[in-house]
């Protein structure tokens, strides 16, 4: 049994009339007449019956047009779905997240405003260190992701730049550099850092290894964990202190002092990375929508606005 022989069956049940179903087809009835034959011949039943003035269904007609109905509905609504997936009308857009991304303000704002654009979008997000997140993409099993910059081994991704942060340094609550208004790197050499395994992010890893070095010293490297978010608990217990992006601050205020490093010798940079190929609808636009909301804040902080 042939598709087509389910659209000619169900024009012929509901005109009753081969020349009316035939015209409602676009086709000559000849043809028609012939697919209904191999239909019956196929299931082995009639399911029509001829009469001089018109025709009626047999019982196996009726059985064959309710279930001929319900799949050619189930068709066109597949059609309809797959063509709206390609258009990203609906669907899904995983979106990843190393280091506490999602607490940087711009990120919040592309995540709103791109439920508002496109409501039938469920957006799914995943919270990982950059090396998961940049193999997950490389597999496809996420869209697109929110990651710190710079990222080794970008082969096959798109980075598209966010903007960038400076980095403090996060104290116990009772730390006695809390009273500071700011904190230079060397006034670290005797404290023991709490950071994270430098493979989950060599290139953000060596930065920090190095502005040490520049300080004058080899930091002490203390208990790991595998991202931001793990890591300040750890500084709040008293396990060491820790150097994380601004955005971060808003984590743990109660129970950790965060102060601004001395001469801003660190930054963070943001960017949104996705597949350099086949990347899907949803996750290019909401690339898109990244870069737009990215040119209005510039535009804001040229104009004098707040760009923060």
């Amino acid at each position: 049994m042939e598709f087509r022989h389910l659209r000619y069956f169900v024009a012929v049940a509901e005109e009753l009339s081969f020349t009316r179903a035939a015209e409602r087809l676009g086709i000559s009835q000849p043809p028609l007449s012939a697919q209904i034959r191999q239909l019956e011949q196929e299931l082995g039943s009639q399911l029509l019956i001829r009469r001089v003035r018109g025709m009626e269904l047999t019982n196996a007609g009726k059985v064959l047009l309710e279930e001929a109905r319900l799949i050619l509905k189930q068709v066109a609504a597949t059609k309809t779905s797959v063509r709206q997936r390609a258009r990203a009308e609906t669907g899904r857009l995983i979106l990843g997240s190393s280091g506490g991304t999602y607490f940087y303000p711009l990120i919040p704002q592309i995540i709103q405003e791109y439920g508002k654009r496109y409501p039938d979008i469920t957006l799914i997000p995943q919270a990982s260190n950059t090396a998961q997140l940049t193999a997950r993409l490389r597999t496809g099993n996420i869209d697109v992701a929110v990651l710190r910059s710079p990222i080794g081994g970008r082969s096959g991704l798109v980075l598209e730049p966010l903007g960038s942060e400076d980095s403090v340094v996060a104290l116990p609550k009772s730390h006695k550099l809390g009273r500071l208004e700011s904190v230079p790197l060397a006034l670290l050499s005797k404290e023991v850092f709490v950071f994270y395994p430098r493979e989950l992010n060599p290139d953000n890893y060596d930065a920090v290894i190095a502005a040490c070095r520049a300080a004058g010293y080899n930091p002490i490297l203390g208990q790991q964990a595998p991202q931001t978010v793990a890591i300040l608990p750890l500084v709040a217990a008293g396990l060491g202190i820790s150097i994380v992006p601004r955005s971060a601050t808003k984590l743990l205020s109660t129970d950790i002092t965060y102060v601004p490093i001395e001469g801003h010798v660190l930054r963070s940079d943001l960017c949104l990375a996705r597949r350099s190929r086949d990347a899907s609808r949803a996750a290019r636009d909401f690339v898109l929508l990244a870069r737009s909301l990215v040119r209005a804040k510039g535009a804001m902080g040229e104009n004098g606005g707040n760009s923060a």
